[in-house]
């Protein structure tokens, strides 16, 4: 069946399963609507995401002022701070659950689950996904991890304290330390559920994207998100797995007595009977997923930012096809350089050579895309709305991220500065703050199609400078405290006078640190009473190309009312000579003698 007429067999099945009345549960709950799938993941990532800023602002003032009361430790973290102060476990325990939930919960789930769910349909012109039933499942268990990952806060023993690597011997010693053990437990259980939904997502995005295309949408006329979410999740169905069989195997070796990543253990002088399992065998594992993971995180928001970039400079996205390729060559490199974690571990030097070189080689696509990004706002009309204000801001943070990333890169290089507060800062720009950048441009420029109301564009102003310039404050200084020598995940450096000229920079970080993170209620408040009182939004409020525009205001089943549109032109057919107005929808046949342009 071609794609075709597999869509207007969906349509059928539309036409006639659907329009039984629907129940509060079956609409806002238990859908299988992508649209209100996608408002799920956003909201449930939303909250994540607090809980998450939160942590990093509680261990942020402990950095600051180690030692010192604050009546918030001992409101929030109870006899985990005695009369307020911080205590050395719960310290690494909520570096651990940040780091957890930003990279998994947020970037990951939170990024890619909202926008590759309201996309996906929407810009290829299919009624939903593939399976809308596999599709409400895996929002489900992403739902149940998260719950799973909270409930590790609350265990007696403390959640887990291995930092989100969780690398052996202190994950896989229930008895090492408070965070190893039900709390380790739990992590590897949410984690577990957290893959199963990650995979599920993935294939349902995959099989959505070859299969249910309306016609005239051949591979070379969809949007370059698309293409960013169909590449992201190829490369969670290939890495992903590998972490759910080291999760397996840390198991195992806590509950079942095996040793794959233990050896040679020594309790208080009493000798464990494990031996002849590697904890770099685990590290192997775990790296093969955590750098394509990083490009997991960083691929759906740079999508993001090529669409919103292209529509707010009412041009054409610059090398479309050289977009593409660079991808594609992201993804491939992306599951060869895992080793550059590891030049540390005690890795034969010339296989560290190798990963330099990969690593290195990994820039080329990465500079083909900001090049390109850069060169698709020279001389446009741009229009500086906050989605674009963040576009901007991604492209800044990555370029700066992405230079330490070369540092980084480089064997040599790397160990001097290996596990200091220069990684951090590296992979926080490079990673964390791009894509939060990128996830909060896609969220002011779709909130029209998801809740048909517009967000405040003065609020959302405020949003970006303070949080533009919280987040240099915070991450630049790091670069600097790193190459003095500051080790990270020390929850105090008062012990080494080495570092003391170093605690003014750490206060000034904090502050940052704080204020970026108040300044997001002003985001928070803008979103949620947008969705009761903002202004009702009109069809194409950014006057854009692509297909997902095209569909009525008010959220209906199957998205078009009637035929599902046909596609004439590629997605970025913006300023083209010879017509009226500065945007031509990919559903607007060429006129006689009108060249498709392909870039």
């Amino acid at each position: 069946m071609s794609a075709h007429e597999d869509n207007h067999a969906h349509e059928a099945h539309d036409d006639h399963g659907h329009h039984h009345k629907e129940t509060f549960v079956t609409k806002y709950i238990f859908s299988q609507d992508h649209k209100m799938i996608a408002k799920q993941y956003l909201i449930t990532g939303t909250i994540m995401g607090v809980i998450g800023v939160l942590m990093s602002m509680m261990f942020r003032m402990q950095i600051a002022w180690p030692e010192q009361p604050n009546v918030l430790f001992e409101a929030l973290l109870g006899k985990w701070a005695p009369e307020g102060v911080m205590d050395a476990d719960i310290y690494l325990a909520l570096v651990t659950i940040h780091g957890t939930i930003m990279v998994f919960f947020v970037l990951t789930a939170g990024l890619s689950g909202t926008f590759s769910n309201l996309l996906i349909p929407l810009q290829i012109g299919a009624r939903d996904m593939a399976s809308g039933f596999l599709n409400m499942v895996s929002y489900w268990l992403f739902f149940l991890s998260s719950v799973i990952m909270l409930t590790s806060l609350f265990v007696e023993a403390g959640p887990a304290a291995a930092g989100w690597t969780i690398y052996p011997p202190l994950s896989a010693l229930p008895m090492a330390q408070g965070g190893s053990g039900m709390g380790m437990t739990l992590w590897l259980v949410s984690m577990a559920i957290f893959i199963a939904s990650s995979l599920l997502g993935s294939l349902n995005y995959i099989v959505t994207v070859i299969n249910l295309r309306t016609k005239g949408m051949s591979m070379t006329r969809l949007p370059l998100t698309i293409w960013a979410f169909f590449i992201t999740a190829v490369i969670g169905v290939i890495s992903f797995p590998v972490l759910l069989s080291a999760a397996l195997l840390l198991i195992m070796d806590r509950s079942f007595g095996t040793s794959f990543f233990l050896s040679d253990i020594f309790i208080q002088g009493e000798v464990l009977h494990y031996q002849g399992g590697s904890p770099v065998l685990f590290e192997h594992l775990f790296w093969f997923l955590g750098h394509p993971e990083v490009y997991i995180v960083i691929l759906p928001a740079m999508g993001l930012v090529s669409e919103i970039m292209a529509a707010n400079s009412r041009k054409p996205i610059f090398g479309y096809r050289a977009m593409i390729a660079s991808i594609l060559a992201i993804a491939f490199l992306s599951t060869i350089v895992w080793g550059h974690h590891m030049f540390v571990s005690g890795m034969n030097p010339f296989l560290g050579s190798v990963f330099t070189f990969t690593t290195l080689l990994i820039a080329i696509p990465s500079a083909v895309k900001a090049f390109n990004w850069i060169t698709t706002l020279w001389k446009g009309n741009l229009q500086m709305n906050p989605a674009m204000l963040f576009s901007i801001g991604f492209v800044s943070t990555f370029i700066t991220g992405g230079l330490t990333g070369i540092i980084l890169g480089d064997s040599a290089l790397d160990i001097n500065v290996h596990d200091t507060y220069f990684v951090v800062a590296h992979f926080h720009l490079v990673m964390g703050i791009s894509a939060l950048y990128g996830m909060f441009a896609g969220i002011y420029h779709w909130y029209p199609k998801m809740f048909g109301k517009m967000l405040n564009k003065n609020l959302g102003y405020i949003h970006f400078w303070i949080t533009a310039v919280c987040a240099y404050g915070v991450f630049f200084p790091m670069h600097f405290i790193g190459m003095a020598g500051l080790p990270r995940r020390y929850y105090t450096n008062t012990n080494f006078p080495l570092f003391d000229d170093l605690a003014n920079v750490n206060v000034v970080i904090t502050v940052f640190a704080l204020i970026g993170g108040v300044v997001q209620i002003i985001y928070l408040y803008n979103f949620f009473s947008s969705i009761f009182f903002g202004k009702k939004a009109t069809q194409n409020p950014w006057k854009s190309t692509t297909l997902e525009w095209t569909t009525p205001v008010e959220h209906i089943h199957g998205n078009w009312p009637g035929d599902i549109p046909h596609v004439y032109r590629w997605a970025y057919d913006y300023s083209k000579p010879g017509h009226d107005v500065d945007f031509i929808p990919q559903n607007i046949p060429l006129k006689e003698g009108e060249e498709e342009l392909q870039h």
